[in-house]
C-alpha cells in the first residue's frame, strides 16, 4: 500500500496514462465489480427467502383429511380433539372454506366451486417450543381418523436448507472467480504495459533506478485504475439493484432480488477488494517481468 499512498515523483511516467492497458484495467475492474454486486444480491436474497420459508414452516404442520362427505365433519372433530391433547401442539384449527379457497386461488382462479369438488379438509397445527412427536401422532391419527394424513413440512424444510447452503457456497465461489478474473485481466494489462516500456525501464536502470522503484509506479497506477473502475461498476450495480421491482408476495422470488437494511453496505467492500487484488497482481507481474528483463 506504500506505493499507492506515497507516489514517487517521476516514476509514474513509466506507465502510459491512457491507451489499451488503461482502458482494459478500468473496464475489467468495473465489469467485475458490477457482477460482484449482483452475485451478492442474488446470494443474500436467496438466503432471506430460504430463511423466511424455513421459519414459517418450522413451527407449523398440516393435517389433511380425505373422507366421504358424510364422514368429513366427524373425522375433522376427531382430529382436532386428538391434536388438542397431543403434547407439543400449541393450537389446532380447521381452515374455513374461504381460507382453503384462498390457498387454491393462485392455481385455479377466484371462481373455484369448492362445494362441488372433493377438496380435502385442512387443519393447521401450531407447535410449541418443544414440538411434538410426528411418528406418534401419525399412529394416533391412523387409529382414530383413517382419512387423516400429517404433513410436518420436513420434506419442505430440508430442500430449502440445502438450497440455501448451496447458493451461499455458489455466491462465495462466484465472488472468488470474479476476483481471480480481475487479477488475471490486470496482470495481462500490466505485462503489456511493462513490455511496451521495456526501453524506458532499461534507461531508468542505467540512471540508477531500482526495480522496486519502477514496480511501485505500475502498482500505484494500475491500483488506482482498478479502484476507479470498481467504484463505477459498484455504483452502477447498486443503482440497477435499486431499480428492480420491490419484494411482493405476488411477485415471489424475482421481485425480492436486492439488498435490505444493512445489506446495502456490503457492496461497498467491492472497490477496496478490487484495488487490493490489483495491487497484488500488478506487483507480482511487475517484479516477474522486470526480473525477466535483466
Amino acid at each position: 500500500m506504500t506505493a499507492l499512498l506515497s507516489p514517487e515523483s517521476g516514476a509514474d511516467r513509466v506507465v502510459p496514462p491512457s491507451g489499451f492497458t488503461a482502458s482494459l484495467t478500468v473496464f475489467s475492474a468495473g465489469a467485475m465489480a458490477f457482477l460482484a454486486v449482483f452475485a451478492m444480491a442474488l446470494s443474500l436474497a436467496t438466503s432471506r427467502l430460504a430463511d423466511r420459508w424455513g421459519a414459517e414452516l418450522a413451527r407449523s404442520s398440516t393435517v389433511r383429511i380425505s373422507a366421504p362427505e358424510e364422514q368429513m365433519a366427524a373425522q375433522t372433530a376427531a382430529v382436532v380433539a386428538i391434536l388438542q391433547t397431543t403434547p407439543g401442539v400449541r393450537a389446532a384449527r380447521a381452515l374455513t372454506d374461504a381460507e382453503q379457497t384462498a390457498l387454491l386461488e393462485p392455481w385455479f382462479g377466484p371462481d373455484l366451486p369448492l362445494d362441488t369438488l372433493p377438496v380435502p379438509q385442512l387443519i393447521e397445527v401450531i407447535e410449541d417450543a418443544d414440538g411434538f412427536d410426528p411418528q406418534g401422532l401419525r399412529l394416533r391419527l391412523q387409529a382414530e381418523a383413517p382419512g387423516a394424513v400429517l404433513d410436518d413440512h420436513t420434506r419442505w424444510r430440508r430442500p430449502l436448507v440445502e438450497a440455501a447452503n448451496r447458493l451461499r457456497t455458489l455466491g462465495i465461489m462466484s465472488l472468488l472467480l470474479i476476483a481471480a478474473t480481475t487479477g488475471a485481466m490486470i496482470t495481462l494489462a500490466a505485462n503489456a504495459a511493462l513490455s511496451a516500456n521495456a526501453q524506458v525501464v532499461s534507461v531508468l536502470r542505467l540512471v540508477g533506478a531500482r526495480d522496486r522503484y519502477i514496480a511501485n509506479a505500475f502498482v500505484r497506477r494500475f491500483t488506482l485504475r482498478a479502484l476507479v473502475g470498481a467504484l463505477g461498476g459498484t455504483a452502477l450495480g447498486m443503482i440497477s439493484i435499486a431499480l428492480l421491482p420491490k419484494a411482493s408476495t405476488a411477485g415471489g422470488f424475482l421481485t425480492g432480488l436486492g439488498f435490505q437494511g444493512v445489506h446495502w453496505f456490503w457492496p461497498l467492500i467491492v472497490p477496496p477488494l478490487a484495488a487490493l487484488v490489483a495491487l497484488i497482481a500488478t506487483r507480482a507481474a511487475a517484479l516477474r517481468v522486470l526480473k525477466g528483463l535483466t
